[in-house]
């Protein structure tokens, strides 16, 4: 995975002085740098867009695979682009074209294990692998679930824009409304590489950002548990986060501003 501010922004980085509110992101690195898309240059149609926030919804599929292991797949549907926190119109986005991230992952958890209620006790842990594309396709792709693996059905052809994968990431739980339900969330940065030939999607700046930041955070009504705990429970998502493009940053600096996160979210969540 997220490519924030908005001390809400967000494929991911600003931390925010207050409490998380539902479906709400931050960034931690630099102001979110603009960039511009222009679909019609690999022949979507649509019309060229520049914006420095990439709002996204989340399909996904949490399962523990061991007492503390667990891996991540699913989609993050891009769902509208921001300036300064104000939405911009991006013609022909998800009508007639549509954009996501396909992504799979894995992790362990630093604090907590698979038995632990979600519900009654907050949980810490970090990604170690994550590979994803941005698919570019015609038509309205839709999303969702078949019984608890997420699926993507393109309105038409697909392309690959983009790749990448993981420099950095964190994920955690928090419970919410008295110990009845448990917000998930995520950050990471990631090498963000532009597909062969598909340079002119990404029109501005060039060459194009090669760090993205992603950060997620879900509302509770969002997130289905399955299972009993332990190996094979986990839960699904469709939720809320956003995708920022940072300013060029040293690899130093991301690493830092991620290993505050668990601290910093916990500090002012509870």
């Amino acid at each position: 995975m997220h490519i924030g501010r908005r001390i809400l922004m967000s494929l991911l980085f600003a931390f925010g002085a207050q409490a998380l509110p539902a479906n709400a992101t931050f960034v931690f690195t630099p102001t979110p740098a603009p960039f511009t898309f222009t679909p019609a240059a690999v022949g979507l149609t649509g019309a060229a867009v520049t914006a420095d926030t990439i709002l996204l919804s989340d399909f996904s599929n949490l399962t523990f695979t061991g007492a503390t292991t667990f891996s991540n797949t699913g989609f993050l549907s891009i769902t509208g682009l921001q300036v300064g926190g104000l939405n911009v119109t991006a013609g022909g986005l998800n009508s007639t074209y549509s954009l996501y991230f396909q992504f799979i992952g894995t992790g362990h958890l630093t604090t907590g294990t698979s038995n632990t209620d979600l519900r009654a006790a907050a949980t810490a842990g970090v990604i170690d692998t994550l590979t994803y594309s941005l698919i570019g396709a015609s038509g309205d792709a839709t999303f969702g679930f078949n019984g608890l693996n997420p699926v993507v059905t393109p309105g038409g052809a697909t392309q690959t824009l983009a790749t990448g994968t993981l420099l950095n990431g964190n994920v955690m739980t928090t419970p919410v409304n008295g110990n009845t339900a448990f917000v998930p969330s995520s950050d990471a940065a990631v090498a963000f590489a532009v597909a062969s030939g598909k340079q002119g999607f990404f029109s501005s700046p060039i060459p194009f950002y090669n760090t993205a930041s992603i950060t997620l955070t879900s509302a509770a009504t969002t997130v289905q548990q399955f299972g009993s705990g332990g190996p094979g429970s986990g839960f699904i998502i469709t939720g809320g986060g956003d995708l920022t493009v940072p300013e060029p940053v040293t690899l130093a600096l991301i690493g830092l501003a991620l290993s505050g996160l668990a601290l910093t979210r916990r500090r002012k969540l509870n």
